[in-house]
């Protein structure tokens, strides 16, 4: 089979991941909205975490980052420093990214993926099956947003929702909203429900909302990342390469902690003395009240509260399961070695399946928490491209 690949998803590890693919040389199918997600998933108002200049998808030359983008187009403020970038903004970017260098995306949902003999086969909703020698699993979040197990038997009747559900929280204004979580997603839904109009209440399992440091002059005796000023965060980022070497249980837990959860230094002012907290409260159970919800709560001296709201929104992140890809056939879903809930990756970022590759998130608990952030793709994206091109050669 010539070498063909299909690369599953065209946010900024997809689109990215493509790009690098097709300057190889490849023959490459991508199928996916080009940044879907981040314009469906990502409440309108939302300022990316991350300064512009870690706000970035990998190309292989040079004249595609958030800068060259911006200075290109009419009518965009070029965002400098510790700016903050607008998600609508990335979105454009990341279009624009796809225009530039990957035009041919197919906005084709793919439904099934097995493995043959002789590499894979497809089958597209459009109802089109192709065979593949290799494939890319770039499809980001999607299945893989957590809802505590109290909360969950009320999202289908619209009482409960993730966070990731909202393109636009204008739409709860003059309700009762409870947020639950303490992370960035959690404060900043919180601060964009209070400003249109919601009454809100954020629930904080920790004993205060911790938010990251604000910019500050030099001299600076630590190393600047693109996810922050540390020591640490200088091995997260340059030795991303060799995390896979460490014990699984410390890979596992250095991804769950490193940079979360928090809130970015400009959501302080936004939330302190703003929106009411309840800190230190964990759910331990819901029922169906007067038109919403009533949560019963235990407090860190083991008090017991109720707390009724209109709607619940749970900002509580996402958990990696290899199960929620219901696009992977069963038995190459069973096939696929562990980290976790995640795929165990090579060097490559290839799986224990041959020619079956994951990159973003779902590579985190092989490659650590850059893997998490859009600036992850500058390793990932060409180090992936490189594996495939040389696969099966190097099997």
């Amino acid at each position: 089979m010539s070498k063909n690949v299909v690369v599953i998803g065209a946010g900024p590890y997809g689109l990215s991941t493509a790009a690098h693919l097709k300057a190889r040389g490849l023959s490459v199918r991508v199928f996916g909205s080009p940044m879907a997600s981040w314009a469906e998933n990502m409440p309108a108002g939302m300022l990316l975490k991350s300064p512009p200049s870690a706000s970035m998808l990998s190309a292989p030359r040079a004249g595609f980052t958030l800068d060259d983008y911006a200075r290109q187009q009419s009518g965009e403020v070029r965002p400098t420093g510790h700016d903050r970038v607008p998600v609508e903004m990335f979105v454009r970017y990341g279009r624009w990214f796809a225009e530039e260098l990957v035009p041919e995306v197919e906005r084709v949902r793919v439904l099934g993926v097995d493995r043959q003999a002789d590499g894979f086969r497809l089958k597209l909703a459009s109802g089109e099956e192709l065979r593949a020698a290799a494939v890319v699993v770039a499809s980001g979040m999607d299945g893989f947003a957590h809802v505590p197990e109290p909360l969950a038997e009320f999202v289908p009747e619209g009482l409960v929702s993730h966070s990731s559900q909202h393109a636009d929280l204008k739409a709860f204004a003059g309700r009762d909203v409870v947020v639950v979580g303490g992370g960035q997603s959690a404060q900043e839904s919180a601060a964009l429900l209070h400003e249109a109009g919601a009454q809100v209440q954020l629930m904080v399992r920790a004993g205060k909302l911790v938010f990251g440091v604000a910019p500050t002059p030099p001299p600076h005796w630590q190393p600047d990342t693109p996810l922050g000023r540390s020591w640490g965060l200088y091995g997260v980022v340059h030795r991303a390469a060799a995390f896979r070497f460490l014990p699984t249980e410390a890979r596992l837990r250095l991804v769950e902690r490193v940079l979360g959860p928090f809130g970015a230094w400009w959501l302080k002012p936004r939330l302190d003395g703003v929106v009411p907290l309840r800190l230190r409260e964990s759910i331990t159970g819901a029922r169906r009240h007067d038109g919403g919800v009533l949560l019963t709560t235990r407090d860190g001296d083991g008090r017991t509260h109720s707390v009724a709201a209109e709607h619940v929104l749970a900002a509580t992140g996402y958990q990696v399961r290899l199960d929620g890809l219901d696009f992977l056939a069963p038995e190459l879903r069973a096939g696929l070695a562990r980290t976790g809930g995640s795929p165990h990756l090579d060097a490559g970022l290839q799986s224990s399946v041959p020619g079956l590759y994951f990159t973003g998130i779902q590579a985190a608990a092989t490659f650590g928490p850059l893997l998490r952030f859009t600036c992850g793709t500058a390793f990932a994206a060409p180090r992936l491209a490189a594996a495939v091109a040389a696969y099966p050669a190097t099997r």
